[in-house]
């Protein structure tokens, strides 16, 4: 079947399987390694994208359901003018460390400071909580999104 999406600004037209997963068309159609395949049972989060502004697991998702759609991932949160405030964030405070959840992070804690400027430690494990990181204790992550969340409310 044919379907026509938009990914990160760009409209993609494709030929695909009714039966393809959102994470496979990007990976592999598109060439969008950022969003990671990680369990195949949905439980690790590493494959959040956005589709229409909202985190969605993209193992989850259908290809053909997303025709028609925006979808966000972790290379189109860059902005015109350099590294998204989050992404920065977790540099800056060392909310990475293997980075195979990192991309599922960065775009949830994006979704979330555009939701909530300033969420307590509690609202942000809420919002991740979704997602598996192996290699933390989470701490630097909550850090890092709490950074974030300070260099946003400055400007």
């Amino acid at each position: 079947m044919q379907i026509t999406l938009s990914v990160n600004g760009r409209e993609h037209t494709r030929e695909v399987e009714p039966r393809l997963l959102l994470v496979h068309l990007l990976r592999d159609e598109l060439g969008l390694t950022g969003t990671h395949w990680g369990c195949d049972t949905s439980n690790c989060g590493a494959c959040v994208v956005w589709m229409d502004d909202v985190p969605v697991k993209s193992c989850t998702v259908l290809a053909a359901m997303a025709s028609g759609r925006r979808v966000r991932t972790v290379e189109g949160l860059e902005g015109r003018f350099g590294l998204d405030q989050v992404q920065l964030s977790f540099t800056l405070c060392h909310g990475l460390q293997c980075g195979f959840c990192t991309p599922a992070m960065l775009l949830t804690s994006r979704w979330l400071l555009d939701h909530n400027p300033d969420p307590s430690d509690e609202e942000i494990r809420a919002a991740i909580s979704g997602l598996t990181c192996r290699c933390t204790g989470y701490e630097n992550i909550v850090r890092s999104i709490r950074h974030a969340a300070e260099q946003e409310s400055l400007r």
